[in-house]
C-alpha cells in the first residue's frame, strides 16, 4: 500500500488550485528578505527588455539583483550577459537530475553590472508543466543559499500565458507589474493578467504594482482601460529605435553610449526601479469582461 493511500484526499475548495491539479505552494520555498516581482505581458511585447533594463536599473542603485527567465526560449538574461545561457533543467539532465552533484556557478551566471543571471527553461514542447520548472529553480536556489544575499528579484515569464503553471512566479512575488503597449491586443492581454494575478491574491501575498507601457508614442488607450478598472500606469517607455539597436547589440541600455534619447530612458527605468523599491500601492483593479472591453476600446 502506498503512504499516500493512508492520507484523506486534500481539501481544495477555497485554496490555490481549486478545480485543478495545482499544488499549493511549500511554505518551504517562500523568499524571504527579497523584493520580488514578476514581469508578465503580451508575447513580444518586450518584457524581457524590461526586465533587464529594470535588473541593471535596480544594480545602478547599489542592489543585490537576481533575474529569472522564465521562458523555453531562454533569452531573458540575453542582454545582460551577452549569450544565451544554459538553462536549469538542461544543467538538471546533463547530471540525471541529481541536483545534489550542481554548483552554483553551474547556473547562475553573473550579468552586466553584477546582476546574477539564471534561466529556468522550459520543458519540451507539448510535455510538462512550467510550474515545475519553475519550483524546480528556486528550490536550487534556497539549497545553495543564493537568495540569501539579494535584494531584489525578478521574473520574467513566458507571454500572455496565464495557466496555473506560468502563473506559479505569481506565488513567490510581491508585486505583479505588466508591460503593455497602446493596442488593443495588449491591453486585452493585461486584462487577463489581472485576472490571474487576482485570483492568486486570494492565497498569496503578490499584490499588482500597475503596468509599464512598452514601445508606445501614445498612452491614452492605456490610460483610459485603467482608469476605467482601477489600475495604474507606472512608466512609459517610448517606440524608440535605440532600444530596439541594444537588443540587437547584447546590451542593456546601461552600457549603450550615453545620447539623448538613451539617456532619457535609463532616467525613466531608474525611476522605475526607485517606485518599486519604495513600495506601491497594492491595487485591486476589477478586470473587464471580453465584451466590455471590446466595446472600450473597439477594433484599430
Amino acid at each position: 500500500m502506498s503512504p499516500l493511500d493512508t492520507k484523506a484526499p486534500p481539501v481544495l475548495r477555497g485554496q490555490d488550485g481549486e478545480g485543478s491539479v495545482q499544488v499549493h505552494q511549500d511554505a518551504s520555498m517562500k523568499i524571504d528578505g527579497a523584493k520580488v516581482f514578476s514581469v508578465y505581458g503580451k508575447g513580444g511585447i518586450g518584457k524581457s527588455t524590461t526586465s533587464s533594463n529594470l535588473s541593471a536599473a535596480f544594480s545602478t542603485m547599489g542592489k543585490r539583483v537576481l533575474q529569472i527567465g522564465c521562458d523555453p526560449k531562454h533569452d531573458s538574461t540575453f542582454t545582460l550577459t551577452g549569450s544565451l545561457v544554459p538553462t536549469v533543467i538542461d544543467t538538471l539532465k546533463e547530471v540525471d537530475f541529481h541536483a545534489e552533484e550542481l554548483r552554483p556557478e553551474d547556473f547562475v551566471h553573473e550579468g552586466w553590472g553584477g546582476v546574477m543571471c539564471v534561466e529556468a527553461g522550459g520543458p519540451p514542447a507539448g510535455t510538462g508543466c512550467g510550474g515545475y520548472v519553475v519550483g524546480q529553480t528556486v528550490k536550487l536556489l534556497k539549497q545553495h543559499h543564493l537568495l540569501e544575499d539579494t535584494d531584489v528579484v525578478i521574473f520574467d515569464v513566458l507571454g500572455d500565458v496565464v495557466c496555473g503553471g506560468f502563473a506559479a512566479p505569481l506565488q513567490h512575488a510581491d508585486r505583479a507589474v505588466i508591460v503593455t503597449a497602446n493596442d488593443f491586443d495588449s491591453i486585452y492581454a493585461m486584462n487577463r493578467i489581472i485576472a490571474a494575478v487576482q485570483a492568486k491574491s486570494k492565497n498569496y501575498k503578490v499584490r499588482l504594482a500597475g503596468c509599464v507601457a512598452n514601445r508606445s508614442r501614445e498612452t491614452d488607450e492605456v490610460d483610459r482601460y485603467c482608469k476605467t478598472v482601477g489600475f495604474n500606469r507606472i512608466a512609459h517607455m517610448p517606440d524608440l529605435d535605440a532600444i530596439r539597436r541594444s537588443r540587437l547589440k547584447k546590451k542593456t541600455l546601461f552600457e549603450m553610449d550615453a545620447d539623448e534619447d538613451i539617456l532619457a530612458v535609463r532616467a525613466e527605468y531608474v525611476r522605475l526601479a526607485q517606485q518599486l523599491w519604495d513600495g506601491t500601492e497594492p491595487l485591486a483593479p476589477a478586470p473587464m469582461e471580453d465584451r466590455d472591453i471590446f466595446e472600450l476600446l473597439g477594433f484599430d
